[in-house]
């Protein structure tokens, strides 16, 4: 490598880095994504730390069936007399694990798909965007429960169902921001200095549209807790006695005249998840997105 190549990637670097501290202290500077950032850690430390402070989630009492909250159960328990608090924060573990994993598998997706579709245009460009527009325009729950009705009822199959039906989204915005990217000087200037197409892509063009991506998957990320909570209630994704907040806000309906509490642990965790993805998901947009700071 030159020595004009080896002070390019170095300013590079550090211009990298220095943008990204002054992300993270925009992001502390800002009242809604430290909330989010509260909720979050709230959801992290019960996740973490539940298994070790509390009882088995899948351990049954028959002889506390559907009891009140109490100094015992401080949620009380369910049908079976499990403790509601230790499922709940075991469904915490299981639904945001689960969103984390579908979010990463569609990102990663349309992370790839997108990049190559404005970085080498053409033929790749044509195809993969009509293949991104059919997907865009139709009902992805509705794609999401036909990938699921082939590939059959569980956890897993539902988690890849949502993956690869939910990055043609991602796609779109990486193919505009690699487009974008492929336009810049630097990027110019390194083509001309004669790097290479995939070096160029690499080290110009992927950094700066994975933060697009990211930004984007942060935002669904709340959107992806709702939908898997949904499609689990309907009996598609995790199956009893597996805690997860779907299932169990669906082991609730059925008897929830007389155990309201039952719904209490899945119900809040699915609030704070959410609101912390769309608290953070906003906050992060904001803040890179030179047209919206204030």
């Amino acid at each position: 490598m030159t020595g004009a190549g080896i002070l390019t990637r170095a300013a590079d670097t550090a211009g990298h880095r220095h943008v990204d501290r002054g992300v993270l202290r925009a992001l502390r500077a800002r009242p809604a994504a430290r909330v989010g950032f509260v909720f979050a850690a709230v959801l992290l430390l019960a996740a973490v730390a539940g298994p070790w402070v509390l009882p088995d989630p899948d351990l049954p009492d028959y002889t506390r069936q559907l009891a009140p909250p109490s100094a015992q159960n401080l949620l009380g328990t369910d049908q079976s007399g499990r403790d509601l608090l230790a499922r709940s924060v075991a469904g915490a573990r299981s639904s945001l694990g689960a969103a984390v994993v579908v979010m990463a598998l569609s990102a990663l997706i349309g992370l790839v798909l997108g990049t190559i579709a404005g970085a080498v245009g053409g033929t790749a460009d044509a195809v993969l965007t009509r293949i991104t527009d059919v997907l865009l325009g139709l009902p992805t729950l509705v794609l999401t429960l036909a990938v699921v009705g082939v590939l059959g009822p569980g956890f897993a199959n539902l988690l890849l169902a949502m993956a690869v039906t939910s990055w043609a989204g991602l796609a779109r915005i990486a193919r505009s921001a690699a487009l974008g990217a492929w336009q810049r000087p630097d990027v110019i200037a390194a083509r001309m200095a004669g790097i290479g197409p995939a070096r160029a892509v690499l080290g110009h063009v992927l950094p700066g549209v994975t933060a697009h991506v990211s930004v984007a998957a942060t935002l669904g990320l709340g959107e992806a807790v709702l939908a898997l909570g949904g499609l689990s209630f309907l009996g598609l994704g995790a199956q009893p006695p597996t805690a997860e907040w779907g299932t169990m806000l669906a082991a609730g309906r059925e008897t929830f005249a007389h155990a309201p509490w039952q719904l209490v642990g899945p119900g809040v965790g699915l609030v704070l998840a959410v609101a912390a993805a769309t608290l953070i998901g906003d906050a992060l947009r904001d803040v890179t997105d030179p047209e919206r700071r204030r």
